[in-house]
C-alpha cells in the first residue's frame, strides 16, 4: 500500500523555492543597491529572511520526504 506525502514535505519546498530567491534577491541588492535607498537597507532582511526561510524548507524538505 502506497504511503500518502505530508503536506509539510510540500510546505517545506515551498519555504526552500521562496527563501532561494529572497536569498538570491538579498545578494543581487548587496552589489547593487536600489535607488533611493530603503530605510534600514543596511540590515539586509532580504538575506536574513531568505537564509531562515531556506534553512526551514531544507529541514522540512529532509524531514517529511517521501521514504
Amino acid at each position: 500500500m502506497r504511503e500518502s506525502l505530508s503536506i509539510w514535505f510540500f510546505s517545506g519546498v515551498l519555504l526552500l523555492v521562496y527563501g532561494l530567491l529572497i536569498a538570491g534577491t538579498g545578494i543581487y541588492e548587496f552589489w547593487h543597491p536600489p535607488t533611493p535607498v530603503p530605510v534600514l537597507y543596511q540590515l539586509h532582511p532580504a538575506i536574513w529572511w531568505g537564509g531562515i526561510m531556506t534553512a526551514m524548507g531544507l529541514f522540512y524538505t529532509v524531514k517529511f520526504r517521501p521514504r
